[in-house]
């Protein structure tokens, strides 16, 4: 049986145009409908006025949030240390005033600036040679260190030394990157380091054409790649060649010979000889004496130095006068380290592990046995560190009382110098806060109490502060007292 529904018949819907007053009316509703929810739900997700289990989103800012914060389960969060904004390096520490006689020792750093161009972050060094001058015996050298040598970069442990300028720059440390790039290099050879002179890449390309190129005797055969792009390069054959700045570039940075790095720092060595005799030459020196200040102040973007532009054109006098037999070379090889395997960054890398006995002996022959203390060794590290003198606060945020009492006593008994004792927290991790420039006692407190490692590096803070009456403080957390290192 089949069934026939009637049909409805649907009243007729007419819609009239709307005017331009009622779009804009229901525009500005809907507008301030959507703000209204927006604050509204901004307003009760960061209410502080009383207490209310949860914790806030981190677009609250929690850290200016003077009340507690509170987990899913509405148990207090203990936090450790307020966030701070973040600073910027104050000022270079003023360096020694040369007062003409005296030894001085200069590290060249030389850096790819395009990393920084690429916005990559801070260039690691590229080049690292430490040059020394002694106008007594009229006598001068320089040392080179491979960029792949491992050593104890102080305040992050052990590291390739050519990561110690970006670490220096990226952390904000006093003096940035050449400050801890010193600080390295001091460590590592027992050799004070009085100033730095930083020029990069396309400065010094700039340097070399400005004085119309250098002259060398090229040892071998090689194809320079300024890029290393394989696309634009040059073959140079055995003999006495000229190169122009960027072929003078490529040579100081090619490594693709027997010796690898070894070679590459020979090459270099060449190089600045090279710019010597140019400069030096008695047709040139008195223009380039005429030029410095102009040339300095043209190619002050990419060349940074500690020293003054006087102590500068005095020492390049200095050295014009000291007789090339009088000038002491070397560089660290395959002889002074073992070649290791080590995990970088989740990847295999190979690094120069040094043979302090074999450095040791070249360093003497460059800088002088009497002239400089013992090779800083890295299962001594107190020596350095009661050097610095540094003032320590222990700062118990554990749960345990008087704990600060106890970390005191312990620091006393390895030498340290602990001025103020204070309570605060609670604290879950310990934090090292470095208020000026005390890199060793951060390093030796950092691998005292086990800090110093892929996470350890959050567990340290720069802040400084040239007021603070404490170089040094260890904001103790129940970690620490979890470990059983303090007795």
């Amino acid at each position: 049986m089949k069934i026939t529904l009637p049909k409805l018949k649907l009243p007729k819907l007419n819609f009239k145009r709307p005017s331009v007053g009622s779009v804009i009316f229901w525009v500005i509703a809907i507008g301030l409908g959507v703000a209204t929810l927006i604050f509204m739900r901004g307003f009760f997700a960061c209410w502080t006025i009383t207490n209310l289990p949860g914790m806030a989103p981190a677009s609250c800012d929690a850290g200016t949030n003077s009340g507690p914060i509170f987990d899913p389960q509405g148990t207090p969060i203990a936090t450790d240390v307020a966030v701070t904004p973040e600073v910027a390096a104050p000022p270079d520490v003023p360096p020694p005033t040369w007062d003409g006689g005296s030894r001085v020792n200069v590290l060249f750093i030389g850096i790819d600036a395009r990393d920084w161009q690429a916005n990559v972050g801070a260039p690691r060094s590229d080049t690292m040679i430490l040059f020394t001058i002694d106008p007594v015996s009229k006598t001068a050298g320089m040392l080179s260190i491979p960029r792949d040598m491992w050593v104890n970069i102080p305040g992050s442990g052990y590291g390739r030394i050519n990561t110690a300028y970006s670490i220096g720059e990226g952390a904000k440390l006093p003096g940035g990157g050449p400050g801890l790039a010193m600080k390295t290099v001091e460590q590592f050879l027992g050799v004070p380091v009085n100033y730095y002179a930083q020029v990069d890449f396309n400065t010094f390309v700039q340097m070399i054409d400005t004085i119309g190129g250098i002259d060398l005797n090229v040892r071998e055969r090689l194809v320079l790649d300024p890029v290393g792009t394989g696309k634009d390069h040059v073959v140079v054959t055995k003999g006495y060649r000229h190169l122009v700045g960027w072929k003078a570039l490529a040579y100081a940075r090619t490594r693709h010979t027997e010796g690898g790095d070894v070679d590459r720092a020979q090459r270099q060595q060449d190089v600045i000889f090279a710019i010597m005799d140019k400069v030096f030459s008695p047709d040139y020196f008195p223009i380039f004496l005429k030029q410095a200040p102009s040339l300095y102040t043209q190619m002050s973007a990419g060349i940074h130095t500690s020293l003054s532009l006087e102590d500068g054109v005095r020492l390049a006098a200095l050295l014009q006068g000291i007789p090339r037999e009088n000038i002491k070379t070397g560089v660290i090889n395959y002889d002074m380290i073992t070649m290791s395997n080590t995990t970088l960054d989740g990847q295999n890398a190979s690094v120069f592990k040094p043979k302090p006995d074999d450095i040791r002996i070249l360093r003497n022959e460059i800088f002088g046995g009497g002239a400089v203390g013992a090779m800083a060794r890295t299962e001594d590290p107190l020596v350095l560190i009661k050097q610095e003198n540094a003032r320590i606060r222990v700062n118990n945020g554990s749960y345990t009382p008087d704990f600060e009492k106890r970390t005191a006593t312990y620091l006393q008994g390895l030498g340290l110098t602990v001025t103020e004792l204070t309570s605060g927290g609670p604290f879950d991790r310990t934090v090292i806060v470095l208020y000026s420039p005390k890199l060793y006692t951060m390093s030796f407190l950092l691998w005292r109490f086990n800090l110093n490692s892929n996470t350890g590096t959050s567990q340290i803070k720069f802040e400084p502060d040239p007021a603070s009456p404490v170089d040094v403080e260890i904001r103790v957390g129940n970690d620490l007292v979890n470990s059983n290192i303090i007795p």
